[in-house]
């Protein structure tokens, strides 16, 4: 799969298989991973993978948390801006529509909310979950750096016939992921990311992306 490939079928697939992701095959990604770029070569991310029984009880408690209603954590990072305007706004709100609708969660549901929690903290049946941190005291070029490094390494499943999802979700039970990795106090949860094969029958969801020329101006040329 060469790279143009990869970017045009990644996307955030929410219904994984059951099927393992060979060890070795995430080794492979993770190693080339470290190649992505970071701003004076700090490499500021910390990343652990999480799969098997350890796993399985970190879905039981999120999953626990988000049926009870639980609101979360108390915010380490806002995971939108307080107030979003157009066409921000506009692009948010046609992709959550479309993203819950194809999940069976319709927008006047009263349980949506939770629901969309739940759905989330099972990390839609994925075998493996990754979570990056950052330390707290990373500012936000290193974010950039963090972020740019998990494109790598989506696009690097991809190439290996693995699908993913980033979860910002993770975050609202920061708490419960940190006890069960032993996560230091001094690091921040970015974001999780969901690995695995994609669920067979299950209709793929591809949002929309705005024209490139809503988001980029040629100066020059």
């Amino acid at each position: 799969m060469d790279v143009y490939e990869a970017v045009d079928t990644r996307r955030a697939v929410r219904a994984f298989s059951d099927k393992p992701v060979p060890t070795e095959v995430l080794e492979r990604v993770l190693a080339a991973a470290t190649r992505a770029p970071s701003s004076g070569n700090l490499q500021p991310w910390h990343v652990y993978v999480v799969t098997g029984e350890p796993l399985a009880e970190l879905k039981r408690r999120a999953t626990a948390r988000a049926l009870a209603g639980d609101p979360g954590d108390e915010r380490e990072y806002p995971m939108y801006p307080a107030e979003l305007t157009p066409p921000y706004l506009d692009r948010f709100s046609a992709a959550a529509a479309q993203r819950y609708k194809a999940l069976g969660i319709e927008r006047d549901d009263p349980d949506r909310p939770k629901k969309i929690a739940a759905l989330n903290s099972e990390g839609f049946g994925a075998p493996v979950v990754l979570f990056c941190y950052l330390d707290q005291m990373m500012g936000p070029g290193q974010w950039g750096d963090a972020g740019m490094y998990l494109q790598t390494v989506m696009l690097l499943l991809r190439a290996e016939g693995l699908h993913s999802c980033p979860q910002v979700m993770w975050t609202m039970y920061r708490k419960t992921v940190s006890q069960m990795v032993g996560a230091d106090d001094g690091l921040v949860l970015f974001c999780g990311v969901s690995v695995g094969f994609e669920k067979e029958g299950v209709p793929p969801l591809r949002t929309g992306r705005a024209d490139m020329t809503e988001t980029v101006s040629f100066i020059g040329v």
